[in-house]
């Protein structure tokens, strides 16, 4: 199983939006996703059509109750499933603060998962599990970073969104070097992208120069891509959560649909090898 990541400690960037439609576009094309919403906005959880409190389960409870993640699912649709967030998940830094180890969890949840175990032999085994992490660097996204194997950035292509680039790899680098010495970054995506404008591609051209420099010095970010996807500026990506639908059932033949089927494409490409790999679906 992959497992992966969505972060970026600043909001409005596209994270819950990639996180939602990357899943959906690698459920669509067969393979078999566990979306996990760790933010308590729940935004990920109503983008995929699932209403918060609705499951008598959530994130929270996984976290902090003890249930097992296979508790929490709820079927989102054919090959994808949910693990939906609820608004006490705002609580769970007071709510752990005096367990041992509670960075961990997450981890011991996922190992502890049948689906999530490539050895269990299930046929219900997941290949991917996708977290949305809430915009911030706090202990929900470091569960997230210790359990994962990668981080995928969505990063809006305008300087102040660049502003915070440097404290995200930082905190990359240190969950690798204490907590999960697997943990790499995967890559950047550049969101609500406006090919047009100088701007867009000068950041581009910066953030791509940036990580070429950092060549083996950084192991935990230094061998990240820049995603050759752009994610364009359209209204329909807006729209789409707003009905309980990723931008695939929202609307198909959009520029959105289009981009992050083409991302999903990139994703799967470093697991190829093993398996038929992802075909673009629009």
């Amino acid at each position: 199983m992959r497992s992966i990541a969505v972060a970026n400690q600043k909001g409005g960037v596209g994270k819950t939006t990639t996180s939602v439609n990357l899943a959906v576009a690698l459920a669509r094309a067969g393979r078999r996703v566990c979306l996990v919403d760790l933010d308590p906005q729940a935004h990920a959880t109503l983008h995929a059509g699932v209403l918060p409190g609705s499951h008598p389960l959530s994130a929270f409870d996984v976290l902090v109750g003890g249930q097992s993640l296979a508790a929490a699912t709820v079927a989102a649709g054919e090959n994808l499933c949910v693990v939906p967030s609820h608004i006490d998940l705002s609580a769970v830094e007071m709510a752990l603060a005096a367990r041992s180890g509670r960075e961990l969890i997450l981890r011991q949840r996922i190992e502890a998962d049948s689906r999530c175990n490539p050895a269990s032999g299930t046929s219900e085994a997941f290949d991917y599990m996708v977290i949305d992490c809430p915009p911030s660097l706090g202990l929900l996204s470091l569960n997230a970073m210790a359990a994962v194997d990668e981080v995928l950035l969505p990063l809006q292509p305008h300087f102040l969104a660049l502003h915070g680039l440097s404290k995200l790899l930082e905190t990359i680098e240190l969950v690798a070097e204490h907590v999960n010495p697997r943990l790499r970054l995967l890559g950047v995506v550049l969101c609500m992208y406006e090919a047009g404008t100088r701007l867009a591609s000068e950041v581009g051209r910066d953030v791509q120069s940036f990580f070429a420099s950092a060549g083996d010095k950084h192991p935990a970010w230094g061998s990240a891509q820049v995603f050759q996807t752009r994610v364009r500026r359209n209204i329909r990506l807006a729209e789409a959560p707003s009905f309980g639908q990723s931008i695939f059932d929202y609307a198909p033949e959009s520029h959105g649909a289009a981009d992050y089927a083409a991302l999903a494409v990139e994703v799967d490409q470093a697991a190829a090898g093993l398996r038929e790999p992802v075909r673009r679906v629009a």
